[in-house]
């Protein structure tokens, strides 16, 4: 089967070794992409991928950008696409060589209601102690409709229909790395997809590499970050769908609640249940506050003041 034309949208701040080691594995895959897009949030324009031009009838487009925020960048990815079909990959991950061809195949047998998704695997390690965060390790392919127990969706290994984006709106720009809610954001469209009745499965062949670069002193901070991230999304949905999502919330926090104990004796893990804890409860707390206010104003009759 020859590919049909893709778009591979690469997002990057700050991280110029990193962003042209991942393009450069991109470019050494099996099957390469029509395009990829570059939007690059860094200080400074990158000193090289902008004058590329194209490789082996890729095309490399560059586009910096002064705004902050991976959503943000998402977005513009997907509106700058030419083609249909966008497949997503972060800044810090080696794409494996057989990587593009069943991300995209995947959408053309699913559809345009379709959503792929692959493995996370850990690179070696860069820096003593270094790890790699949000790992997704199954062999089975798996497919998931309507509501489900758990969050399904790899936004840095993803792919979907550049038109069911746009009618999503995209990705939630108050959310993700770069934002007061650093993460949670492919939670959220995960969520919105499966509500709008795509269907996103989960395709072992496409395998990203996630770099070890994080040295063990990032493990809690990073911690807290995607609890803050999680509980926002959490305090975004919650009165949604009736009891469903306040159901998971609750089961999200006893889950951590119970790992923390029960790995009390390796301090190091109990703490980063604990932490991820305190991020979810914080990030939901700022996320539903002015959500109560907006609802309790509701609530009041014209022209009287609460008591």
């Amino acid at each position: 089967m020859t590919l049909p034309p893709s778009s591979v949208i690469v997002c990057s701040r700050n991280r110029p070794r990193y962003l042209l080691e991942t393009v450069e594995s991109v470019l050494r895959g099996g099957e390469r992409p029509t395009e990829i897009v570059i939007v690059d949030q860094s200080d400074a324009p990158h000193p090289t991928l902008g004058a590329i031009g194209s490789r082996g009838g890729c095309a490399i487009r560059y586009l910096h950008s002064g705004e902050r925020g991976v959503s943000r960048a998402r977005n513009a990815g997907m509106r700058a696409a030419a083609t249909g079909l966008l497949v997503y990959t972060d800044d810090d991950v080696f794409v494996h060589h057989d990587w593009l061809a069943p991300m995209v195949r995947g959408l053309v047998e699913l559809g345009p209601r379709g959503v792929v998704t692959g493995r996370v695997l850990a690179a070696p390690e860069e820096v003593p102690g270094a790890f790699a965060p949000a790992l997704v390790a199954s062999e089975a392919t798996a497919e998931y409709v309507g509501r489900v127990a758990r969050d399904v969706l790899e936004a840095g290994n993803m792919g979907v229909y550049r038109a069911t984006l746009l009618e999503l709106g995209g990705f939630d720009e108050e959310l993700g790395p770069g934002t007061s809610y650093p993460a949670g954001e492919d939670n959220d469209m995960g969520y919105r997809l499966l509500a709008a009745g795509c269907r996103i499965r989960y395709v072992p062949e496409g395998i990203i590499y996630h770099r070890a670069w994080r040295g063990p002193e990032e493990y809690l901070p990073l911690r807290w970050r995607y609890g803050l991230g999680q509980g926002a999304y959490y305090g975004k949905h919650l009165w949604d769908g009736g009891g469903y999502m306040a159901g998971r919330l609750g089961r999200l926090l006893r889950h951590h609640l119970w790992l923390s104990i029960r790995r009390v004796r390796e301090p190091k893990a109990a703490a980063g249940h604990l932490v991820y804890l305190g991020g979810v409860l914080t990030g939901l707390g700022r996320r539903l506050g002015p959500r109560w206010s907006r609802r309790a104003a509701r609530s009041e009759p014209s022209g009287q003041l609460p008591t």
